[in-house]
């Protein structure tokens, strides 16, 4: 949980609400690509947003507030993502289940660039260890239980092999995404995790025999 400082105010419950956030947050991404954070402020994050500083206020009691709502929503969007793929490919071959895995986080990854990318800033200045924590909590849990089913592999150690899937997704992104987020660099990124994740649950993986006792890969 955020300490107090950090906590909204209150969080939309009205479909007015609702949209009024979603614009803080769109311009909360849009002042943090063309002013940086260090110029970052709720006033100018209001006026770029096309609300009050007052309706700001309602929500976010100050500069570090917003971006820590920012922040958690958007790493919310792709802890639901994971869970959805996982959910998706259960039963799955594990190179259906490891494309199908690595596809759902790109793309909730690279939803929001070229914004996202200003993200990982955020992150550094901000006390995040509550959130990250219950981040890779919700992950490793849905990554875990989805390898436990693949059809035509076993793994001895699960959790180690969760970890290290994860660390080599999300470390490899984020090498990316910090350094250069060029369409060359992205287009090699979805061409090649896959391939990397792929390798890896298959060498870590045990092949589970089919019907006749044979090994089914």
């Amino acid at each position: 949980m955020p300490s107090d400082s950090l906590k909204p105010r209150k969080s939309p419950r009205q479909a007015r609400s609702t949209v009024t956030v979603a614009a803080i947050f769109e311009a909360t991404f849009q002042v943090l690509l063309s002013e940086g954070i260090a110029r970052l402020t709720t006033t100018r994050v209001a006026q770029r947003a096309g609300v009050s500083v007052g309706t700001m206020y309602q929500y976010f009691p100050h500069k570090q507030a917003l971006l820590y709502a920012v922040l958690d929503q958007y790493l919310g969007d792709v802890v639901i993502a994971i869970e959805a793929a996982c959910e998706q490919y259960e039963g799955a071959s594990l190179r259906e289940m490891s494309d199908g895995l690595c596809r759902a986080y790109l793309d909730a990854k690279l939803r929001h660039l070229p914004g996202s990318r200003a993200l990982y800033v955020v992150a550094a200045e901000l006390d995040t260890a509550d959130l990250v924590a219950d981040v890779v909590r919700r992950t490793d849990q849905a990554i875990t239980r989805v390898l436990m089913t693949a059809s035509d592999a076993v793994f001895g150690d699960v959790e180690t092999v969760t970890f290290a899937l994860r660390s080599m997704l999300v470390g490899t992104v984020q090498a990316v995404l910090e350094k250069d987020g060029s369409p060359e660099s992205l287009a090699i990124l979805r061409a090649q995790l896959p391939v990397m994740s792929r390798a890896y649950l298959l060498e870590a993986s045990r092949s589970r025999p089919n019907a006749r006792g044979e090994p089914a890969v």
